[in-house]
Order: structure tokens, then sequence, then C-alpha cells
């Protein structure tokens, strides 16, 4: 999950302040100081962080919030705004050419590594998935080893053309061509993949902008790494000052991401990001849109991004057909197998969970983490199943869960283990379905663990209530989990 160490440190110096009724002056100083320890750790531009800083501590010490009864949550509100405004306030739509003036043209630049040719092929795939595109790319990087054949690569994955002239071109005249090649293979987006660089050099510089002189692009994207803080923003300011770029697309945001750039890129060079990598695969690219980030950062989930990634794994008629079998208690294991893999192509378990607002507040999530391998043995436990058994699961005796553990290679406790919470949570969703329960702790009091036992690092065994309700729907359960062995205490008694 990106930004948890920040996310941490603010939800930490933001804890007391919250349960507070007003606030003084002296407790909006303490906490402002806090925040701008936890920005500077996280990578932020310096003055980026006094600016904002500033900003905030004047706005929360204004009479409207010390004079409050709730002047704790106001101070939250006013940095949430700020973070938004600071990542650019309202999103911004990518730009498409006129109609009637020939094929939208976008070129990619950045840094060897930044992840720009992979870049390249995700968002032709995002154009012609959700904005019913035709696009074309284009393979000027003639100078990286195997750059022409990682695109077209890329270009097969997903059945998008890849015009290349080979190496020993140049790349203007290769952009200039490809443009053409488009126009007259009626594609309505050319996507230009530009050389990079370990490190900005006057002729990258030269090129890139004999390029953009030559094929007149409508958006010039910058490709930066989100893992590189600081450094990705003095890169952004460069490829600015040289080539005007429009816009930021910030990879690799699924890693151990600071902050440092998402929060410092459109303020230092007025440009913003209009897309983030949340992945390796080739449709892991998403909008950016800066008032969800803020709340991503503050703990505070993103329930809109959760929803728009759910719909679009799940067809609707089929929701409709799964929601009518919860309600009638006729939700099986083929059913359960087929709510994993969509779980499983959401992103990673424990993303997906800290989307949901408040699921960040509860104990133990810091460390919360799901183990791949946890859901690949429960995948494996319910495909050695007879299709009987999985579509009646009543008729799962003893003699067959033995069977089972045999053919799924897992002890005969996990078997039991995940049948049990698979009949736990048919039987919560039915009541759900039926309006017999409402609210996060009915659900978390039903599957019998109340709140707050959520599982540590390493796998979900000991979440109690939450870990058997995501098993159910299938979230991983416990199966296979490794606990840590607790220290037993010796007390000497005295003689």
């Amino acid at each position: 999950m990106p930004f948890e160490g920040l996310t941490g440190r603010l939800q930490d110096a933001f804890s007391g302040l919250r349960k507070k009724g007003k606030v003084t002056e002296a407790d909006v100083k303490d906490v402002m100081r806090e925040v701008r320890l936890a920005l500077l750790e996280a990578d932020v531009n310096y003055k980026v962080v006094r600016n904002f800083v500033k900003t905030v501590r004047e706005k929360s010490l204004g009479e409207e919030v010390l004079g409050s009864l709730n002047g704790g949550q106001q101070v939250v509100k006013i940095v949430n705004d700020e973070l938004t405004e600071l990542m650019g306030g309202e999103q911004e739509k990518i730009i498409f050419a006129e109609p009637g003036q020939g094929p939208t043209v976008y070129m990619m630049t950045g840094l060897q590594g930044a992840g720009k040719t992979t870049t390249a092929g995700k968002l032709a795939n995002y154009l012609r998935k959700y904005e019913k595109k035709k696009p074309m790319m284009v393979a000027a990087d003639i100078y990286r080893p195997a750059a022409i054949d990682q695109l077209q690569t890329v270009g097969r994955d997903l059945d998008i053309p890849v015009f290349s002239m080979g190496d020993q071109v140049s790349p203007v005249e290769i952009a200039k061509r490809g443009l053409e090649e488009a126009i007259a293979d009626n594609r309505d987006v050319v996507i230009i993949d530009t050389a990079g660089r370990l490190h900005i050099d006057e002729k990258l510089m030269d090129e890139l902008e004999d390029v953009k002189a030559a094929v007149n692009p409508h958006e010039i994207f910058l490709v930066v790494d989100a893992m590189t803080g600081q450094d990705a923003v003095n890169v952004a300011d460069s490829f600015n000052e040289h080539l005007n770029i429009t816009s930021v697309i910030l990879t690799k945001l699924d890693g151990d991401t600071r902050g440092g750039a998402a929060l410092s890129i459109r303020s230092v060079t007025n440009k913003p990001i209009k897309f983030t990598g949340t992945g390796e695969k080739l449709d892991a690219l998403e909008p950016f849109y800066p008032d969800r980030m803020a709340n991503r950062i503050l703990g505070m989930g993103d329930i809109l991004t959760l929803i728009e990634r759910a719909q679009q794994e799940v067809d609707e008629e089929r929701a409709e057909e799964m929601a009518a079998k919860m309600r009638e208690n006729r939700y099986d294991f083929n059913d359960f197998i087929e709510q994993m893999d969509q779980m499983q192509n959401m992103g990673p378990l424990e993303d997906i969970i800290k989307m949901i607002p408040g699921m960040n507040n509860l104990p133990g999530m810091d460390n919360f983490e799901v183990d791949p391998k946890d859901m690949a043995h429960m995948k494996a436990i319910v495909m050695s199943m007879t299709k009987e058994e999985r579509e009646n699961p009543d008729l799962l005796s003893q003699k067959r869960r033995r069977r089972i553990a045999k053919g799924s290679a897992r002890d005969i406790a996990e078997v039991n283990r995940l049948i049990k919470q698979f009949k736990q949570s048919k039987e919560m969703m039915g009541k759900m379905s039926n309006g017999k329960m409402g609210g996060m702790e009915k659900m978390l009091g039903k599957m019998g663990g109340g709140k707050g036992k959520l599982g540590k690092k390493g796998g979900m065994g000991n979440m109690g209530g939450m870990g058997d309700l995501l098993g159910g729907l299938g979230g991983g359960g416990n199966s296979g989990s490794k606990k840590k062995k607790k220290k037993k205490k010796i007390v000497k008694r005295k003689r």
C-alpha cells in the first residue's frame, strides 16, 4: 500500500486531536510539528512542506476552528483539503484532438527504469478499453537494447499495432513516419515511446525537442518512478524546463512509496498528475484523483476507487445472479472461487481492505498483510472437491474431507476450517441480503471475533471476525498462516 509510513505518522499525529472538542493554539502547533516531520520523512520537497504547514497552521488558528466544539475534526479537514490542493485540487482529464483534426498524439518521456515503455502499453490499453479509441504505438527508442522488442511484445500481448523502423533510423523520422502510418490505418491515437537516459543530458533533451517539433503532440507525458521521491521531482522540473511537459504519470505507486513525488510534483512544476501505475499488469493504470489520494494518505479509505475496480471486474448481470443466490441460500463453492478470482484481479487484498473507510483505524491494520499462498491453498482445497461437492457443501462428510485434504496436499484442519468459514459467510450473506443484519460491527460480531482482533503480518489467521468473513468471500482466510510464538515468562517462586 502506497504511503503507509506517511499515513501511519499522520494518523498518530491526529489520534489525540480527533477526540478533542475545543483545541488550543498549543494543540495546533504540536500537531503541525508532527505533520511537518512526517512530510519531510516522506521525502516531500522542503519548500512544499514549509508552505503547506504555514497554510494549514494559519487556517487552523482562525476563530472558526479554535472556538468550535469539534475543532480537532476541523483541523483534520483543513489538512485533507490542503493535501488535495497540493496535488492539483480537481482531477484533470486527458487531452484529445478536436474532431476532424487527425489522430491524437502523445509523447512518452522520462528516464530509463521509470517504466516508460510498459506505461505506453498501459495507456494504449486504457484508451482502447475506457475511451473506445483505436491506438497505435510507435517505437522511437533506438538506444536502449531491446526497447523496440519490448514494445512489440507489449503490443502483441494487447493486440495493439506497433510501428517500428529498427534502430538505424533517427527517432524524428520514426515519429513522423509512424504518424503517417496511423493516419493511413485510421488510428485515432498515436503513442510515441521515446528514448530515456540514466540521467538527464543535453543530447537527450535536444532530440526530444526535435521529436516534439516534428509531430506537435497534444500531450507530453513525463513518466516518473514514484519510489524515487524528490529525485522524481527534480527530473520533472528539468524535463518541464526543456519540453514544457503537459502532465505526469506516476509509476510503481503500488510499491513502498513514501509519497514525496505525489505530494511535490504539482507544486514544483505546476503540471498535473493524470495517471498512476498501480501494478505490473497491463491494465494496472488508474486516473489520478487528488481528493481520493488525500483521503488514502490520511487513512480515510477510497471507497469510490474500490467501487470502480469492482465494477470493472464484475459483470452487472452476473452480480445480480450472485445476489439472488445469496438471498435464496444457493451460494456454493463455485461462486466462492469466482469471487476469489475477482478479488485477486482487483489488487492485493490488504490494499482493497484499506480502501474501506475506517479500516485503517482498526488495531493491527498497520501490520496487516495477506500471503498470496494462503489464497492459493484455499483454491487448491476447493478444486480438490468433486463437482457435486462444490455445488452442495452439505455432502462434505469427514471421509470426503480427508480425501480432499490428501488431494490438495493440505492438513485436514485447514479443510475443516475453510468449510466452516464458508458456511458462516454463507449464513451471514443470506441475512445481509434479506436485510436482517446491518453495519460492520454486526458482521464482525457474527463471525465470532468482534472488532479489534486483526491479524499481524504474514496472514489472516488472527483476524477474528474479518478473517472469517474474507475467508468465506475469497479473501485468504487463515489457511497456512504462520503465527509468531509467544515467549513464555518464567516466574521464580520465593522459597
